[in-house]
């Protein structure tokens, strides 16, 4: 098994997120800040110019982001905003 060092995601949540209205629910949103510095590690990420440090950073942003999903997918599910939801379930 192979550690993997990432900064915590829940440091990033006092700076680097917000809550975005979109229709009658609210989404967590990464600020633009924490969006461009993700983006800018992608970047390094795929010409495999990361150092370790930002390697842990963009390991934890990515968390961050596959967390947000998950509990944004579940809030639009659970909203009657919805446009997938099927009225016959």
């Amino acid at each position: 098994m192979t550690t993997q060092l990432m900064v915590q995601p829940s440091s990033l949540i006092s700076s680097g997120i917000r809550m975005s209205e979109f229709g009658n629910i609210y989404l967590f949103k990464f600020t633009e800040e924490l969006q461009s510095r993700f983006e800018e590690l992608l970047e390094k990420k795929k010409t495999n110019t990361l150092t370790p440090e930002e390697e842990a950073e963009y390991v934890g942003i990515s968390e961050l982001e596959r967390i947000f999903t998950l509990i944004n997918a579940q809030l639009a599910a659970k909203s009657k905003w919805c446009p997938n939801k099927l009225d016959d379930l």
